[in-house]
């Protein structure tokens, strides 16, 4: 027991640590070779901060613990806008002024709305899984499109200013790059291994572990990112870091899991953690789309009520274990 726990800790402190090299190697190699900024911000630094959640998913579904790779998934995005954008609009009300990111709310919406429908039949077929990274593909041709406009955008200035500050070489960037998915991949096997067994000797799904423990691991990029974005005033950059991440995890992780390893859906999934995951996409919606003005803003007010959620959800998460 002792072990595993090591384990999961050690486990998250290196995959951290790898994605957060794996993410300044990817972005600085991609400004070398001529990306726009705003490409970058949105492809690189998207996959970059949904790659933790990506390996540790394909790890656990190819192990056969799919209930871990689903809420993992579902998990991370639940804690991405509860929890770390709840966090950083208390710290610093977060102001959206791109207009690539307000398109995107809107997207998000849809496919949360295609996971429910897809889960709602009690399970996750290959067909829907193949659905989900087709859908995915699609997404991305769209978002490369829109990252290679001329057209000025508060995201992409924010995401060159923040490139022109790092003074990395391309070799170093290069480096980085590699030794960042090497240990990604270590890392998550070991993070795996811990939580699977903490979840049997507890005698608790992985489904649990994947939605509290691993989800807000892996989560914790996003979150240190996005702290370090408001700091400095990049609030585009906080949201940004959000969306891209939950699109990422609906789409292509849930989507490589289900490709490794299609699963029953226990019914939990679709009336708890499904429900909670779409209450508060539609809220962030309604925030940072600025239904009500021309600029959407997420207010102290909003933030401290995004955390009260996640602080109510994962205390049912934990009251589960302990009934």
């Amino acid at each position: 027991m002792t072990l595993a726990f090591a384990a999961v800790i050690f486990g998250l402190i290196l995959l951290v640590w790898s994605a957060d090299r794996f993410i300044d190697g990817a972005a600085v190699s991609a400004r070398y070779f001529g990306m726009p900024p705003l490409l970058i911000g949105m492809v690189i630094v998207g996959f970059g901060t949904s790659a933790p959640e990506m390996v540790v998913s394909a790890l656990a579904a190819t192990q056969g613990n799919p209930g871990l790779a689903l809420g993992n998934a579902y998990g991370s995005n639940i804690t991405n806008i509860a929890l770390i954008l709840g966090l950083t609009a208390v710290l610093s009300p977060i102001a959206v002024h791109s207009q690539v990111l307000r398109k995107e709310l809107p997207i998000l919406i849809a496919v949360t709305a295609l996971a429910a429908w897809q889960l709602a039949d009690g399970s996750l077929s290959r067909l829907d899984a193949g659905i989900l990274i087709l859908v995915f593909f699609v997404l991305m041709g769209w978002t490369i499109y829109q990252g290679m406009q001329k057209t000025p955008d508060a995201f992409g200035t924010e995401m060159e200013a923040e490139l022109n500050a790092e003074s990395m070489s391309l070799k170093k960037a290069l480096i980085w790059l590699f030794v960042g998915l090497l240990l990604l991949i270590i890392s998550s096997r070991i993070l795996v291994w811990g939580a699977v067994e903490i979840a049997v000797v507890f005698g608790v799904s992985d489904l649990i572990i994947g939605l509290t423990i691993v989800a807000i691991g892996t989560s914790l990029p996003e979150l240190a990112s996005s702290l370090i974005a408001v700091k400095k005033g990049e609030h585009d950059i906080a949201l940004g870091n959000v969306i891209g991440s939950n699109l990422f995890n609906t789409l292509a992780v849930v989507g490589i899991a289900g490709l490794i390893n299609p699963f029953a859906i226990p019914a939990e999934i679709l009336t708890r953690d499904i429900a909670v995951m779409a209450g508060l996409t539609l809220a962030i919606f309604i925030f940072g789309f600025g239904l009500r003005s021309k600029q959407g803003r997420i207010n102290r007010v909003e933030g401290g009520c995004l955390m009260l959620v996640f602080v109510a959800y994962t205390a049912y998460l934990i009251s589960t274990i302990v009934a």
